[in-house]
């Protein structure tokens, strides 16, 4: 079969789409290598965002985020017909009876209203975190296969909520700490590390250790260090790796003192106490880490 993005008369691949003609042609010699290609694109043109959006014929795609994965109507709240065009009278009378009637039908059970209340939390959690969507998914997805296998039941949504994300950090390699969903949750560090056992337990999920580099790029743009120094820490890290110096250790704390030391021998020197508060850890676990690094690495840091 004849390779499509290869002209067959001068074997050229500087090939162009003709939209007008519906034509794939080659730019050298001329010649037609597809004709009738079908345009997948839509019929209309639109020149901006909100003219693309008032065109198109689909409404926003399916999600998790919302308990009824998006696939509900929605009636706008604002009493004007599709012309724009104020309602009045007995029509507008009847758009709010029909609007009360479709928030009731949304949600029709308990277990509706504890998906929607918790995928709110959800959402204001991540958002406060400024997460990627991906991981808002994975998270309600978790929480979604914790409600179908009952194991919500008689534990604060609040927990499970913030177990959920913890969960989903770790699986996307964003991870966070738990003092860092807690901050923004509204349970206590105990509770969620207490969620995350008993749901990691009840779905089964075989998540490996959280390793100390995934850290490195964040808390060393926090502190305002240069590529380089984020770059020497995550060599520090891989040989504390290699030598099996980190099992045992919090990978934050490593983090932490990894990047202490590289900041010393890059020239961009950070106080412990500095480091330690954006690892959320304390100075006296960025010393010891330290000492372990420098001494088992055979490290020389310029005093």
């Amino acid at each position: 079969m004849a390779d499509k993005n290869v002209c067959p008369v001068c074997g050229s691949d500087k090939l162009f789409y003709d939209p007008r003609r519906g034509e794939i042609v080659c730019s050298v010699c001329g010649y037609v290598v597809q004709q009738n290609v079908i345009d997948e694109g839509p019929e209309w043109r639109a020149f901006d965002p909100d003219q693309r959006a008032k065109r198109a014929r689909t409404g926003a795609p399916m999600t998790l985020m919302i308990h009824d994965k998006g696939l509900s109507t929605d009636i706008d709240w604002r009493d004007r017909d599709i012309h724009g065009n104020q309602i009045t009278g007995m029509y507008r009378t009847k758009m709010r009876r029909l609007r009360m009637w479709q928030r009731r039908m949304r949600i029709n059970d308990a277990a509706e209203r504890n998906l929607a209340f918790a995928l709110s939390e959800l959402d204001r959690m991540a958002a406060q975190m400024m997460l990627p969507r991906r991981v808002k998914e994975v998270a309600a997805s978790l929480y979604r296969k914790a409600v179908m296998k009952k194991l919500i039941r008689g534990r604060s949504i609040e927990g499970m909520v913030s177990a959920a994300l913890y969960a989903a950090c770790r699986m996307e390699s964003i991870p966070r700490t738990l003092d860092e969903i807690a901050a923004v949750s509204k349970v206590t560090k105990k509770e969620i590390g207490r969620s995350y056992r008993f749901l990691a337990r009840g779905l089964g999920l075989n998540l490996r250790p959280t390793s100390p580099i995934e850290y490195v790029d964040r808390f060393g743009d926090a502190l305002g260090v240069s590529q380089r120094t984020k770059k020497r820490a995550k060599e520090i890290l891989q040989e504390a790796i290699k030598r099996g110096i980190t099992s045992g250790k919090g990978p934050t704390g490593l983090a932490a003192a990894a990047l202490y030391v590289a900041s010393l021998l890059e020239g961009e020197k950070k106080t412990q106490r500095e480091v330690a508060e954006v690892a959320h850890v304390t100075e006296v676990t960025v010393r010891n880490r330290y000492k372990e690094l420098v001494e088992k690495l055979n490290i020389n840091v310029p005093i």
